[in-house]
């Protein structure tokens, strides 16, 4: 029987590798982008927060309130208390780039406007990606410790399919709230015709950002088959 230190350090490690290479490309490229095409001031002038006052306006959604958070690229809707944040590098900026991460998260609102089921069953799905996440590992660690207790081993490998179904759902919210902000802003009056396509590389570089964390969750996830998901001799 193999050892559980020996599994714990077993080679597949070079999966979870993988993912964070993945991971850290995604960023990194989409950091860039923003960047890029963060030194374009729009021709309207808008700022971020300006921009998001008016997509909401115009689409007819008068209970979410848009306010400032700290930080660089952390803007988030929350459906829950309605409340549409945008960090401070989008904001208060007059950047092409500003303005179409301020319309994505406008995006998901709208999808919540408009009961977009994708973005339910994400919101049904956190709970469980949550207690997956957390509770994965103990029990398949104790489960190793226990002699190879396959029971607590496939619970915790169960458990942990959770994260990476939530992944995947996030894939089609993300795109969805994306092409109903290049649609917005190409219906509107924000950005001209030559601006559109900044924006549209910028919302396809953050929209990388979640295929590589689903790519990287699947990795974790074939990993711990391949260490523990099959059936031991414990004699």
């Amino acid at each position: 029987m193999t050892s559980p230190i020996f599994a714990l350090f077993d080679p597949t490690y070079f999966l979870v590798i993988i993912g964070l290479v993945i991971s850290m490309a995604a960023s990194g490229y989409v950091n860039s982008t923003f960047s890029k095409y963060n030194r374009y001031r729009s021709q309207s002038g808008v700022t971020g927060t300006q921009a998001a006052q008016y997509i909401l306006q115009q689409s007819g959604i008068t209970d979410v309130a848009v306010q400032e958070i700290a930080g660089n690229l952390t803007d988030n809707y929350n459906g829950q208390t309605k409340v549409l944040s945008l960090s401070q590098a989008t904001a208060q900026s007059q950047s092409v780039a500003a303005i179409g991460v301020a319309a994505h998260e406008c995006g998901h609102a709208v999808q919540d406007a408009k009961n977009y089921w994708p973005m339910r069953l994400r919101t049904a799905i956190v709970p469980l990606a949550n207690i997956g996440s957390s509770a994965s590992l103990p029990l398949i660690i104790l489960g190793v410790i226990l002699s190879f207790n396959q029971t607590l081993i496939h619970i915790g490998i169960f458990l942990f399919s959770f994260a990476l179904l939530f992944q995947l759902v996030t894939l089609p919210v993300e795109f969805n709230a994306s092409r109903r902000a290049i649609n917005i802003l190409s219906d509107g009056g924000l950005l001209t015709a030559a601006e559109v396509p900044m924006v549209r590389r910028v919302l396809t570089a953050a929209a990388l950002t979640y295929v590589a964390a689903a790519l990287a969750t699947f990795l974790q996830l074939l990993r711990l088959v391949l260490l523990f998901g099959g059936n031991r001799d414990d004699n």
